[in-house]
């Protein structure tokens, strides 16, 4: 169970971490605890599964990857693991997963490949491709963002 202390250091790291050389000891300062207490309770997220990892969010366009490209593969099921850990391998990949496939739909993996251009992205699809021998796939270009901000939970 949740302790309100637990929830309020929830919803503090749904936020912006300070941008400082000590980012940790400061939230937990704002927080009223120890860094040392802050990071026992982020283990523990850890531990019970509540967290998986703290991360940065890149707004990609504002960075200059306007080339963005969500590739959906058609992996035969005993080549998915290694082609996702392939895939995931690379660097302009930032989200490699695995869905159900469909009748109309054969595709089972997706990678969103972002570049500088849709150049880079075809360049790095083609990578891909060459590396997994995977050769089936859909390119789904983004066209407009309408949302870019994680979940909110308290």
């Amino acid at each position: 169970m949740l302790t309100s202390l637990d929830k309020r250091v929830i919803a503090r790291l749904q936020e912006d971490l300070p941008l400082t050389r000590t980012p940790y000891a400061d939230l937990a300062k704002e927080l009223g605890m120890t860094e040392d207490e802050l990071l026992s309770r982020l283990q523990w997220f850890k531990e019970t599964g509540m967290l998986r990892r703290v991360g940065a969010v890149l707004s990609h366009r504002r960075a200059g990857y306007t080339g963005n490209v969500l590739c959906a593969w058609r992996v035969p099921a005993d080549q998915v693991e290694e082609a996702g850990r392939l895939m995931a391998s690379f660097p302009q990949a930032s989200h490699v997963y695995q869905r159900p496939v469909y009748p109309d739909w054969p595709y089972n993996i997706y990678t969103m490949i972002h570049g500088r251009s849709r150049q880079e992205c075809e360049a790095v699809v083609e990578e891909i491709a060459q590396k997994t021998g995977i050769k089936e796939y859909a390119l789904l270009y983004s066209v407009k963002e309408f949302k870019k901000s994680s979940m909110k939970y308290f």
